[in-house]
């Protein structure tokens, strides 16, 4: 099969797909879990093929280890299947229905974006989530994993689309790219008739800048998670000391652990050494302005390139302010646009704080870590964005979908 007609096929099932009701879409995600554990065993091997490939091409511990399938995480799989069922499904909902002078009533109603292409590396799991919360929010979708996982995904179409057909919804409604081919990916993103209406990546900095580069169609991406906490010196010492730890050490390779600490030049003499105590048992390095050099002899200057970090590792750069303002002034300059938090127990001052910080996610008192769409009620998330259109912040079923103007009338005419 050619990449226009691949094209064709997903545009021509989108009101298919968008107009479904609930209970068959829901009929479909069952389904597609029943095919998933009734094909574990083609699954597994198929990854097994992929892993062994990887191991011969020299992939790094951590690739392999995003790549590789097991009991456990196939059984993960399946129930992030049964969580979306679960969720409420956001296509049709109406709101802010107002009667207007003229006599006509006019809402907002809730509908699918369209084709969504989602361009993903390494882990094979995102096959089944994306094509899940596609499905789920009314979306045709176009799929293309990694090469490196290429088995992999073949298998889990193989059962995406055992499961459509089983509750008779076309295929096409979800496709997996058959082959490995960048070309692919340019089919998807551009040309004079690009594959999707949108564009999802999830990978690597370097993908995400080339897909956003070069794609003509509207992209949902993040760059990077340059997370900040700002230590406000209203604030409860103990509890900031719980949520620094949190936000840099629970994990560190992922996009909404703090990198940056900007701390209140009236809390240093006290804070700064019980905050390297806390780091000190994890080897976190620190990384800090002239200021805190001078009260930690641990820590190492910090250079211009260290504010805009994205360590995704024991590192941390901390940076003295001597206001809430410098420390706004600081997030929005050097910051991602992702996730930024503030401790304090001055309410004014937390909310010129959210009032004023660019971000996704602006929090107050809790860790950067809650920044996910699992802990925000929103169930799956396909990724989160830092765009300034409608989905920002973690993006779940809502935000794969988009509102249209709905007005009812009674024979008005306009005078």
């Amino acid at each position: 099969m050619n990449y226009q007609q691949m094209a064709e096929q997903a545009k021509a099932v989108r009101t298919t797909i968008a107009t479904a009701s609930t209970n068959t879409k829901n009929a479909a995600l069952l389904a597609i879990r029943d095919a998933m554990a009734g094909s574990r065993s083609q699954i597994l091997k198929a990854n097994q093929k992929d892993l062994e490939t990887g191991r011969n091409n020299g992939l790094d511990e951590a690739l392999l280890d995003r790549l590789e399938l097991n009991d456990a995480r196939i059984d993960a799989m399946i129930e992030g299947v049964e969580q979306i069922v679960a969720l409420p499904d956001p296509v049709g909902e109406v709101s802010r229905m107002t009667r207007r002078p003229s006599g006509i009533e006019v809402g907002l109603m809730r509908q699918p974006l369209g084709v969504i292409g989602i361009i993903y590396e390494s882990r094979p799991n995102v096959t089944i989530d994306a094509a899940a919360l596609c499905l789920k929010s009314g979306n045709a979708c176009v799929l293309r994993g990694g090469s490196e996982a290429f088995y992999s995904n073949q298998a889990i179409a193989r059962c995406i689309a055992d499961g459509l057909a089983s509750v008779g919804l076309p295929e096409a409604c979800v496709q997996v790219a058959p082959t490995a081919d960048r070309e692919f990916v340019g089919a998807m993103i551009g040309g004079d008739h690009p594959m999707c209406d949108v564009i999802i990546p999830r990978g690597g900095k370097g993908l995400i800048e080339r897909i956003s580069k070069d794609a003509t169609v509207p992209v949902i991406k993040h760059l990077d998670g340059n997370c900040h906490v700002y230590v406000d010196a209203e604030s409860d010492q103990q509890q900031a000391l719980q949520i620094l730890e949190n936000a840099k050490t629970h994990r560190y390779g992922v996009c909404n652990a703090a990198e940056s600490f900007l701390i209140h030049e009236a809390l240093i003499k006290t804070l700064l050494p019980a905050l390297e105590a806390v780091l000190k048992p994890y080897a976190v390095e620190v990384r800090g302005c002239e200021r805190v050099c001078a009260i930690l002899p641990s820590a190492s200057r910090a250079t211009e390139d260290d504010w805009y970090e994205e360590y995704l590792g024991p590192v941390v750069a901390i940076k003295v302010v001597s206001s809430v303002d410098e420390a706004i002034e600081h997030i929005n300059h050097y910051g991602s646009h992702h996730t930024d938090a503030i401790l304090s127990t001055n309410y004014g001052t937390v909310r010129q704080f959210m009032r004023a910080v660019d971000s996704s996610s602006v929090i107050a008192n809790a860790s950067t870590r809650f920044a996910d769409g699992f802990e925000y009620g929103l169930g799956a998330e396909i990724g989160v964005s830092t765009n300034r259109i409608h989905a920002r912040g973690p993006v779940g079923l809502e935000g794969l979908t988009n509102q249209k103007w709905i007005v009812f009338g009674e024979g008005q005419v306009r005078a």
